[in-house]
């Protein structure tokens, strides 16, 4: 039976925490605190973790008030500082690489940037805060697009066979060798080849934790 995933939710439309709220729940996981700007989301955490009742997992939309620029993913990296072992999961309403990268730029472990667009996808959504909370990775396909797309090490990329390519975007995604075969439509075995040929011609060292994969495989592409 799936955990039960303690969450805090940080966006500043009342409609859509509520409907994030609600979600969850309705799947068994319980949303601790719900507020509607960065520095809320802070003091949040802190309180309930100063009260030993430390989140999972926080969602945050990248922008909220005062400015609405980068507050929530500013708060986001903040909390990763303090609280190496929360997961992060931040919301867009389109890809932001900076924000994105920065986000990246820390802990290997519990990261999530996702566009809002995918809420639609319930399932989709509920996966990805659970895994997430678990200290593995959910990136939308559209992030990992354009992370891979303005790489600056194109030479590498190009030894990459199409499929190849796919299940490198597929592992950036967060998911699994398992899940990528049933995607692919090809054997976990075959699966597995194409992960090793992929680190062995990117020239990195493998791992058999898929999230520390993907976000090496994505600093490599961004160095």
């Amino acid at each position: 039976m799936e955990r039960t995933v303690r969450v805090v939710i940080a966006e500043d439309s009342v409609l859509l925490r509520e409907g994030l709220t609600r979600l969850l729940t309705d799947r068994g996981h319980e949303v601790v605190a719900g507020v509607s700007d960065g520095e809320a989301l802070v003091t949040a955490v802190e309180e309930l973790a100063a009260a030993g009742r430390a989140p999972d997992v926080v969602v945050a939309d990248v922008r909220m008030p005062p400015t609405h620029t980068d507050e929530g993913v500013r708060a986001a990296v903040r909390l990763r500082a303090r609280h190496p072992g929360l997961g992060v999961l931040v919301l867009s309403q389109y890809v932001e690489e900076q924000y994105a990268t920065e986000l990246l730029a820390g802990s290997s472990r519990g990261v999530g940037y996702l566009l809002k667009d995918r809420v639609a996808d319930v399932r989709e959504f509920v996966e990805a805060v659970a895994r997430v909370a678990d200290g593995g990775t959910a990136l939308d396909p559209e992030v990992v697009a354009q992370l891979l797309g303005r790489s600056r090490r194109q030479d590498a990329l190009a030894g990459l066979t199409p499929r190849e390519r796919e299940v490198l975007a597929a592992m950036a995604e967060g998911r699994t060798n398992a899940a990528i075969a049933g995607e692919l439509v090809v054997s976990p075995g075959a699966v597995e080849k194409h992960v090793s040929n992929i680190f062995a011609k990117l020239g990195l060292p493998q791992s058999d934790a898929d999230h520390r994969r993907v976000l090496a495989v994505l600093r490599y592409l961004d160095s």
